[in-house]
């Protein structure tokens, strides 16, 4: 490779090829690593493997084998541990292990952001077993948030809303986990006006934020975003000193995706990803440097220049209605013909309930015309099977 640096990628989803292209435009030699064959991202790596990533053998064996340059989390079900090991023996993990470690783990962030660092989040509770599980709901109260301490696209979070939803929401919160534990975190229920992920990166020359992003979820997982997404002066400073202290809190260069709950003039924290942020798929239609770029520069301790709209945009992921092992998506002629109006297609192997498969990115002279458009590509897709 021209550079002579090679990057190896621990999950090789949608998000995780874009990096890679992003990488390759340096001319970075490229690994991917995920749990299953025909990732998105290895129909673009120089090379791959396919290992449970939670097995820290397998995870070393081929650390110690590629001898990469950097070493880039885009997944949370990660042997963490070995990732902090494999650094202190002078391994360069993006950000740093540290921070993959808090992150990955429901607890460890929210402990890190409310207990350390002093950021307004929701109340928590932690059990272990469902009788502490209902002891915690008696004390944050209804309606509380339940999610299981590490999982990925709203897997295994609910809503519980009064008693007769203890039983089911410890057993969506059991089953959605992407680890084998029976710890769960209970939350406040915060009544908030919208919500919002802040791309914040932390490069060789500061800290730049991204325009604010607006979206919605549906059971934990993002139907919807949209850039900019309107906010008052009070709350873009408040917003921004948060991401800062969280993402200057964690440390290393790279991109963080920061989600926080607008209510009123208050804002809450909520998540950090210390990677490109789903959400962030807007960012290819609104900005010249998309959140991949971005993540990628700042990572190779390159300077990120003034981050600029180029376009008021919006996202809609298609996601599955069916569970096939061999299908194609229809209507991108229609949707394709839109203005300002692009469709990735990610090249999933197979298509199970829920799985995003694709994502309609649309521009707009207002944000509003945008989410119109978005809204419109999305429903002339369709996915139909092979099977």
């Amino acid at each position: 490779m021209f550079s002579g640096k090679k990057m190896l990628l621990l999950g090789a989803g949608e998000l995780g090829k874009e990096i890679m292209i992003e990488a390759q435009r340096f001319g970075i030699e490229t690994v991917a690593v995920d749990r299953y064959e025909n990732a998105p991202a290895m129909h673009v790596a120089h090379k791959h493997y396919v290992i449970d990533m939670l097995d820290s053998h397998a995870l070393r064996d081929i650390i110690q084998k590629e001898q990469p340059d950097f070493i880039v989390p885009e997944i949370e079900a990660i042997a963490t541990d070995e990732l902090v090991g494999l650094e202190k023996e002078g391994f360069n993990v993006v950000p740093n292990a540290r921070a993959t470690k808090l992150t990955m783990d429901r607890e460890g962030i929210r402990r890190f952001a409310s207990e350390e660092l002093n950021i307004p989040t929701a109340r928590y509770q932690f059990a272990n077993t469902y009788e502490e599980f209902t002891e915690a709901v008696a004390q944050i109260g209804y309606p509380c948030v339940i999610k299981p301490l590490m999982s990925s696209s709203g897997k295994g979070q609910s809503i519980c809303r009064s008693e007769e939803d203890l039983k089911s929401c410890w057993n969506i919160a059991l089953e959605g986990g992407r680890v084998k534990s029976t710890r769960v975190i209970i939350e406040e229920f915060i009544s908030f006006d919208s919500e919002i992920t802040l791309l914040t990166v932390r490069a060789v020359n500061g800290t730049k934020f991204c325009a604010p992003i607006g979206h919605k979820q549906e059971n934990g997982d993002y139907i919807e975003s949209w850039q900019p997404h309107y906010m008052t002066e009070k709350q873009l400073k408040e917003a921004e000193k948060i991401a800062k202290e969280i993402t200057d809190g964690l440390g290393g260069y790279g991109l963080f995706g920061v989600e926080l709950f607008l209510a009123g003039d208050r804002v809450y924290f909520s998540e950090v990803s210390p990677r490109p942020h789903d959400t962030g798929l807007v960012t290819l239609a609104t900005q010249k440097l998309s959140e991949f770029a971005l993540h990628v520069r700042a990572l190779l301790g390159f300077p990120i220049p003034e981050i600029k709209l180029s376009l008021h945009g919006a996202s809609r992921p298609l996601k599955s209605t069916q569970e096939t092992k061999e299908y194609e998506i229809r209507g991108l002629e229609d949707a394709l013909a839109l203005p300002h109006t692009e469709v990735r297609v990610f090249g999933k192997p197979d298509a199970t309930v829920g799985r995003r498969l694709a994502v309609a990115l649309c521009g707009g002279e207002s944000v509003e015309k945008a989410r119109e458009t978005a809204k419109t590509a999305h429903d002339f897709l369709h996915i139909n099977s092979l099977d």
